[in-house]
């Protein structure tokens, strides 16, 4: 199920992305589709019952029903990039408004 809703959150990033001219809101799609990509990466690794990979005296059988750490650790990972990729943009939108007082691409300037 949860899934699902990350497929869907997915798709509300791609549409603002795809739809919407100004910046700010384009930020906020990337960042819309991020959420979802990550929530889908750690549904896909999620075991249920599963237990911490550890081998330890109470857990020394290697058959038992372990987690898989590499969604997690990927989407750490992914949570620290788009972090930077946010700050990045929005100190992009903020130079662009200072140079042209307006978030909308169509007002820039540019004949597209």
């Amino acid at each position: 199920m949860i899934q699902y809703f990350s497929i869907i959150l997915m798709l509300i990033g791609i549409f603002g992305l795809l739809i919407d001219r100004n910046i700010l809101k384009l930020i906020v799609s990337l960042n819309v589709f991020e959420i979802g990509l990550n929530l889908f990466i750690v549904s896909i690794g999620f075991v249920n019952n599963g237990i911490a990979p550890i081998l330890t005296a109470n857990n020394s059988s290697s058959n038992l029903n372990f987690v898989d750490p590499l969604p997690q650790a990927l989407v750490l990972t992914s949570i620290v990039i788009g972090l930077g990729i946010t700050s990045l943009g929005l100190a992009f939108a903020r130079k662009i408004y200072k140079e042209y007082n307006t978030f909308d691409l169509n007002e820039m300037g540019g004949n597209n």
